[in-house]
C-alpha cells in the first residue's frame, strides 16, 4: 500500500465528508510496525523526553535524539505519513535556523513533515519552512515546550481573551501554509469553532470530538506510562501490568532453575 501523503491528510476535513484522521506517537521501529496499518500519520513526538528518557517535560531533547528516533520510525512505518517534532531551541531564533533544522530532520530521517509549536509568533517561521519545501504540521493551544514543569501545563482558550488568542493562532498557522494543526489542551467549544473555521484539518488532543482527527501518546493509551495520565487519555489496554507479570514469572523461573530448559539450549540431542 502506498504511503499516505501530506496532500491526502490536508484534504481530510470531516465537514467535507472525510473520515476522521487517526494518529498516534511512535518512537521506535517495533512500535511503528504495530501502529502503521491502523494510523494515517505517526508523530515522532518530543514527548519521548518524558516517556522514553524520564524527563519532567518535553524540553531537553536534542535534534540528534529526534533524528535518531525519526529514523527508527520511518524504518518501521511503510504506510502512515511520518511527522517529526522540531525540539525546543532548534527553530525559535530565526527563520534561517528553523529552515536548517527542518531540512536536517527530513534529510536524516526520511520523514515526510515536521511539527513545531506556536501560533501568531511562529507564522513567519512556518511560512519560511513551507517555502523551503518542507511540509509543516502546526501545534497550537497548550504548548508543552514552553512549560518548565508539568504544573505549568494549563488548559488554553478560557475566557474571551484566551479564546481570541487561540483562534488567532489557528488562523495564523493555517494562513502560513501548515497542512494541518494539532490543537492541544484547549476548551472544547474553542477547538470546535477553530475546526469549523480553518481550511486545514485539526488534530485534537484534549480538545474536541469535532476535530478532524485525534492523536494520543501511544504509551498513555496502552497503559505503559504510569507516571502521569492526562484527563483526556482513554486507556485501551493495561500493558504495563502484563509486562510486570511476565517479568515476575521470568525471574521466578530463573531463580528456581526452571529456565532455561534444555529445549532452549544448543548442541543438545533430541530424544
Amino acid at each position: 500500500m502506498a504511503r499516505i501523503t501530506v496532500d491526502e491528510i490536508k484534504a481530510r476535513k470531516v465537514a467535507k465528508g472525510a473520515t476522521p484522521i487517526v494518529s498516534l506517537t511512535a518512537y521506535t521501529q517495533p512500535m511503528a510496525k504495530f501502529l502503521d496499518p491502523h494510523c494515517d500519520f505517526l508523530l515522532v513526538g518530543d514527548s519521548l523526553a518524558m516517556v522514553v528518557y524520564g524527563l519532567e517535560t518535553t524540553r531537553g531533547v536534542t535534534i540528534e535524539i529526534m533524528c535518531a528516533h525519526g529514523r527508527a520510525v520511518t524504518r518501521g512505518a511503510k504506510q502512515a505519513l511520518v511527522v517529526v517534532d522540531l525540539p525546543q531551541g532548534t527553530y525559535e531564533d530565526s527563520t534561517t535556523q528553523a529552515v536548517a533544522s527542518a531540512r536536517r530532520v527530513i534529510e536524516e530521517t526520511d520523514a515526510q513533515a515536521v511539527k513545531l509549536e506556536g501560533g501568531v509568533e511562529m507564522a513567519a517561521t512556518v511560512a519560511a519552512i513551507v517555502s523551503a519545501g518542507v511540509p509543516v504540521l502546526g501545534h497550537i493551544g497548550l504548548l508543552p515546550q514552553k512549560a518548565e514543569h508539568r504544573g505549568a501545563f494549563k488548559i488554553q482558550g478560557k475566557g474571551d481573551e484566551g479564546a481570541r488568542q487561540v483562534m488567532a493562532d489557528a488562523h495564523a498557522i493555517a494562513d502560513a501554509g501548515a497542512f494541518a494543526m494539532v490543537i492541544e489542551g484547549t476548551v472544547e467549544p474553542v477547538a470546535r469553532e477553530i475546526t469549523e473555521q480553518v481550511a486545514v484539518p485539526t488534530i485534537g488532543i484534549g480538545a474536541s470530538p469535532a476535530c478532524d482527527g485525534q492523536i494520543l501518546v501511544s504509551e498513555d493509551m496502552l497503559g505503559l506510562f504510569a507516571d502521569f495520565t492526562p484527563k483526556f487519555v482513554k486507556k485501551y489496554a493495561e500493558l504495563g501490568g502484563a509486562i510486570e507479570q511476565a517479568v515476575k514469572e521470568y525471574a521466578q523461573d530463573v531463580r528456581k532453575g526452571a529456565f532455561p530448559g534444555l529445549e532452549h539450549c544448543f548442541g543438545v540431542e533430541k530424544k
